[in-house]
């Protein structure tokens, strides 16, 4: 009986996708089963989880299995788990609307999607899998009723824009999902997905390794011989046939497991659809013994950045499964790492809370990181291409391990890439920038801002520009904090050329510029200490730079103060500062530098010259990338200026 009927619509992502679905774009239609099965099973760890913590839910979990079932003559196939089972608003949230993808972001994926394999990716990106069953069914029912409640929920669409939910009475626990066989594969054997030697196939190729039963009735076909010598007799007989292995495949030697099985399991463990970068297993003896089976993905997921986004590895205790997303096992810099790993000596009933102070977990996860991290520098040695790959997808992930890691922090550098004005074409590490440094240079130089460009176009590149010398260039938002932190790499302090005073002569020419730069120094000393005083609400210093070849000014900061960027940051995450003043350099051999001298010395009351004081400040904080106090105010001086010279 049917209760609290509903016709809702979809999402207009989720209509979009549906439609993607029906049309069958997909390569290989095979892949829904394992999506439906990876469910089923997560279902069933989450009841025995669920089970463990709460004593008083009255569940049976002696049995816990998967079945597929088949009617030919109506052309179904459902797959039915006794799992955990959904309520009525988890179903909706979780099946009637895309939680996870949100809006815009999956629209855009599915607009970029130019071909089959770019949209097949957005399934395991996005975690809608359930969706794939339209890829053969034109009509889909839902009946599922959530551990510990009396009625359960009846779900039906067929794919279109609406779906229908109702409440029903009198249904198991757990989940089955029905597909309605679409009638244009009814006579194709490589789409019979009610064939048992089709079911077979595809549970052995994708799901051997689910710890589950997955569990089917086949009907066969029995002789017998006759007791009086007659005829034999035929008889057909049901009988339960378990498809798959059920081998955890962390506990097997990789000589025993093929490529494709450790592809599809960590489809199953990251719900993804691309290959894994780099495959890790791991067996640990001794005082802690454990086994691990990790994963580096080849791509990133879509919200590798989002706060929502789930990290970590999937716990298990003596092959029972403990917890999905276990972050206590792996560092958050290393949250795209996907796996298993297998504890022999921790309790069953263990709790996040009890992981955070557990001993035995932080040496798994010391030991955890130190293998992924040397497999990326493996990587980096022996196999550029791949490690490209690697850095382009997650390196911004991998530097936030700068600031939180110091341990692991020389691995971290060494193991690290970065634009550099060596090349355009490819990035370096800092062991091939030392090993291109020049005679006598002492410093690793890098500069920080929000684009190659920009810093391409820096006043403060000008002199290590003319002088040859390379500059890594800093581009990600995290490279802002990590430089500021770290202080050498190899013995080679790293220096921010936007702060300090810059010296790039060799000693012959410090001797030859010594006397030069004195006399300038008292030819521009009025002007210097003007300008201090016409600008001081905003610096702390003027001087002249030897920074600068060809732009009239720029803005430093002291050799450890805070970039503007980096102040930026601090102040848009609500953390109070004080004021940051920083010094103004002048070249002293522009045009605009000197005329300003000269109409100074001529005419030091004229208002018009404080005007072109701040002109020449703010265009030095804009060179830079930096932002005006008021723009409105710039943009009216210069407009001004502007008229005048006409």
């Amino acid at each position: 009986m049917s209760t609290n009927v509903e016709q809702r619509e979809f999402q207009a992502e989720a209509r979009q996708l549906l439609d993607l679905m029906i049309h069958s774009i997909y390569s290989n239609k095979d892949t829904f089963l394992r999506e439906l099965v990876s469910n089923a099973s997560d279902a069933l760890d989450k009841l025995r989880l669920e089970s463990f913590h709460d004593k008083d839910l009255q569940v049976d979990t002696s049995d816990l299995h998967i079945d597929l079932e088949v009617d030919t003559d109506k052309r179904t196939l459902t797959v039915r788990d006794n799992g955990i089972g959904m309520s009525r608003d988890e179903v909706i949230d979780l099946i009637g609307t895309l939680a996870k993808s949100g809006t815009g972001e999956l629209r855009r994926k599915l607009k970029e999607a130019k071909d089959a394999a770019a949209s097949e990716e957005l399934i395991g990106q996005f975690g809608i899998g359930f969706y794939s069953a339209f890829m053969v069914a034109d009509n889909v029912t839902l009946v599922t009723r959530r551990a510990g409640e009396d009625t359960g929920t009846r779900w039906e669409s067929g794919g279109e824009s609406t779906y229908t939910i109702a409440t029903v009475e009198d249904v198991p626990q757990g989940t089955a999902v029905t597909l309605h066989l679409k009638p244009e594969d009814a006579d194709d054997h490589l789409f019979d997905y009610t064939s048992p030697a089709k079911l077979r196939e595809i549970v052995k190729k994708y799901s051997d390794f689910i710890a589950w039963p997955i569990r089917m009735e086949i009907e066969r076909t029995k002789t017998a011989p006759a007791e009086d010598g007659g005829e034999p007799i035929v008889e057909t007989v049901v009988e339960t046939e378990t498809l798959n292995s059920g081998k955890a495949l962390w506990a097997r030697s990789r000589d025993e497991v093929s490529d494709d099985e450790y592809k599809e399991f960590y489809r199953h463990v990251a719900h993804a659809w691309d290959d894994p970068l780099e495959i890790i297993p791991m067996k640990a003896e001794g005082t802690f013994e454990y086994q691990a089976l990790l994963f580096i993905p080849s791509q990133a997921p879509f919200d590798l950045f989002q706060r929502e986004h789930r990290s970590g590895v999937q716990l298990y205790v003596k092959r029972v499964f403990i917890m999905d997303d276990c972050e206590e096992l792996m560092p958050e810099y290393l949250r795209f790492v996907k796996g298993v790993v297998d504890a022999q000596d921790l309790s069953l009933n263990v709790s996040r809370e009890i992981l955070q102070q557990d001993r035995q977990i932080r040496a798994i996860r010391r030991r955890l990181t130190k293998k992924v991290l040397s497999t990326i520098k493996d990587l980096l040695a022996g196999d550029r291409d791949r490690y490209r790959t690697f850095w382009a997808e997650f390196g911004r992930v991998v530097k936030e391990g700068l600031i939180s890691d110091t341990d692991n922090r020389e691995t971290l550098l060494a193991l690290s890439s970065f634009d550099s004005t060596e090349s355009t074409e490819s990035q370096t590490t800092l062991a091939e920038y030392v090993e291109r440094m020049k005679v006598g240079q002492e410093d690793i130089f890098y500069l920080t801002g929000e684009s190659r460009q920009q810093l391409e176009n820096s006043p403060h590149m000008e002199a290590f520009r003319a002088k040859g010398i390379e500059v890594l260039l800093l581009t990600d938002p995290v490279d802002e904090v990590w430089a500021s932190s770290v202080p050498e790499f190899d013995g080679k302090p790293l220096r921010s050329i936007a702060k300090g005073e810059v010296d790039l002569d060799s000693e012959d020419e410090k001797k030859a510029a010594e006397a030069d730069r004195e006399e300038k120094e008292k030819d521009f000393a009025d002007l210097l200490g003007w300008l201090k005083g016409a600008l001081d609400e905003h610096i702390k210093e003027v001087r002249l730079s030897s920074r600068l070849t060809t732009s009239p000014a720029c803005i430093v900061g002291d050799t450890f103060s805070m970039s503007p960027a980096l102040e930026r940051m601090y102040r848009a995450s609500g953390q109070a500062l004080p004021p940051m003043k920083r010094i103004l350099e002048l070249n002293p051999g522009h045009p605009l530098v000197t005329g300003l001298r000269t109409a100074h010395a001529q005419r030091s009351d004229d208002p018009t010259l404080a005007e072109t004081a701040e002109l020449l400040y703010g265009t030095a904080v804009l060179a830079e990338g930096g932002e005006l106090d008021d723009p409105a105010r710039f943009a009216r001086l210069l407009a001004d200026k502007l008229a005048r010279s006409l």
